[in-house]
């Protein structure tokens, strides 16, 4: 039985959409589990004007509303969060245990953040006699991914809300449901009548209408760097801002002296392998010392042997599904070029897992002795897939990690000050050194062909707002 998810939320109403659907499918079992209705342009311009409409109020609102809106949604999330977690177990495949805690929890992170933001921002200054004050961006379009729903639509959604734009979301139609969830909070959380519009639907049709639509000032979009390139260019006639979280093909160099060598691969793999490696910023490259390649790969193999795929309802499972029979059909692909472009194949490979006859589910795979003239070295596989390659030295290191056409993150492991000189040479959006985590108060974005501007933070905060200078008004 599937449940039905059939209405668009347009100026503050669930508007019934009888529109063609769209089945829902749970990458675990390959059966639909929901459905949802599939947006047009004409929705897209009745949630724009909505939000249009709804700006000078919202724009003009107390930051104490903002904040007791933001609260609310908050509460909203927390009294909901088995059902959203179970929703996203369900839509794109994680491992219940990873939707409880990263996927439901960075959601939550980032709306937390934003009300942390809201307590000291300064919205004005003084320079002489002029007074520099920061409002409202407008109407915000958001396109966003499936691979972590709630994450980018609430690292968009949450500083866009506090800094008194008004929205227009298409989520994903892959992993839709959880959207739907939090749009329904929203519904309930104070927000004056078209602050927030909610049309689900396809890329081409809803995304291309939400990035070209006149009443929209600002798009923000996560996904492919080739969705990526069309919405921009869908964005351009109108001159709107638009900011992009794209692709990615992470290095993670592990220095000779890190403090222990074998730790820092077994945890590299670990997040590469997380979120069945469905992550833009994965640690998908390991740079390891060339004499120690033999001592990477025996560590490689034992990691793996731990690496638990199944059935993500059940306690013991670290790696789920990825999400869709086009990513395991890409995903195959890669690995079979990667054995045919002369890759070691340490563990893993082609096929589904031994006894997973059914489900999008992918053996962890890792190579060694990759270069970085391969397929699998320049391609963003996203999926549970390493490629473990050699340097010589330092600048060996860095120039393997830089010739890329990526640069959302990388990582480092070694002595502190080692890794951090290394770390400044990268050009990336973020480093992780030695192991340290995501930090929701930290901006998130890349340089090349990982996209521009940033979210997270006070810097992604500051995305949605406009600088105006007013003259002789101090």
């Amino acid at each position: 039985m599937t449940t039905a998810y059939n209405k668009f939320l347009i100026n503050g109403k669930w508007v019934e959409a009888d529109r063609a659907t769209l089945d829902v499918i749970n990458p675990a079992t390959e059966e639909a589990f929901a459905s949802i209705s599939m947006g047009t342009a004409a929705d897209v311009d009745a949630a724009a004007t909505a939000a249009r409409a709804a700006f000078p109020q919202w724009s003009q609102s107390t930051i104490e509303q903002r904040k007791t809106v933001i609260s609310k949604i908050i509460e909203g999330l927390k009294a909901r969060g088995g059902e959203m977690a179970t929703a996203i177990s369900n839509e794109m495949g994680a491992p219940m245990g990873l939707s409880k805690t990263a996927q439901l929890g960075s959601g939550l992170g980032h709306f937390m953040s934003t009300l942390g933001i809201l307590e000291n921002y300064e919205f004005e200054e003084v320079r002489g006699t002029t007074k520099i004050v920061k409002e409202p961006a407008g109407v915000c379009g958001f396109i966003t991914p499936w691979n972590w729903p709630l994450n980018q639509i609430a690292c968009k959604v949450a500083p866009a809300l506090a800094a008194g734009c008004t929205i227009v979301l298409k989520p994903s139609e892959i992993a839709p449901v959880s959207g739907y969830i939090l749009a329904e909070i929203i519904a309930e959380s104070g927000l004056p009548e078209g602050v927030f519009n909610l049309v689900n639907g396809d890329g081409p049709t809803v995304g291309a209408a939400i990035a070209s639509h006149p009443e929209i000032d600002l798009v923000s979009f996560t996904g492919s760097t080739r969705a990526g390139r069309e919405v921009a260019k869908a964005a351009a006639d109108g001159i709107k801002r638009v900011t992009q979280e794209l692709g990615g093909k992470s290095a993670n160099i592990i220095l000779e002296d890190a403090a222990d060598f074998g730790k820092a691969v077994a945890g590299g793999i670990a997040g590469c392998f997380g979120n069945s490696g469905q992550s833009c910023n994965a640690p998908t490259r390991m740079l390891v010392p060339k004499a120690r390649m033999a001592e990477a790969i025996e560590v490689a193999k034992l990691a793996v042997a731990k690496s638990v795929v199944g059935d993500p309802q059940a306690e013991t499972t670290r790696l789920g599904p990825v999400v869709s029979e086009l990513q395991f059909n890409k995903i195959q692909s890669l690995i079979a070029k990667g054995i045919e472009e002369g890759a070691e194949l340490v563990a893993g490979g082609p096929g589904r897992p031994d006894g997973l006859d059914k489900g999008y589910y992918i053996q962890p795979t890792i190579f060694a002795n990759v270069t970085n003239d391969m397929t699998i070295a320049r391609e963003e596989i996203f999926g549970p897939v390493l490629s473990i390659i050699a340097y010589e030295d330092d600048n060996d290191a860095i120039n393997i990690a830089n010739d890329t056409d990526y640069g959302l993150s990388g990582y480092v492991s070694g002595e502190a000050e080692h890794a951090q000189a290394i770390a400044r040479q990268l050009r990336t959006g973020n480093v992780h050194i030695n192991g340290a985590g995501p930090d929701f108060s930290a901006p998130f974005g890349g340089y090349k062909q990982s996209g521009n501007g940033r979210e997270w933070g006070i810097e992604g905060f500051e995305e949605f707002l406009e600088t105006k200078a007013m003259m002789g008004a101090a």
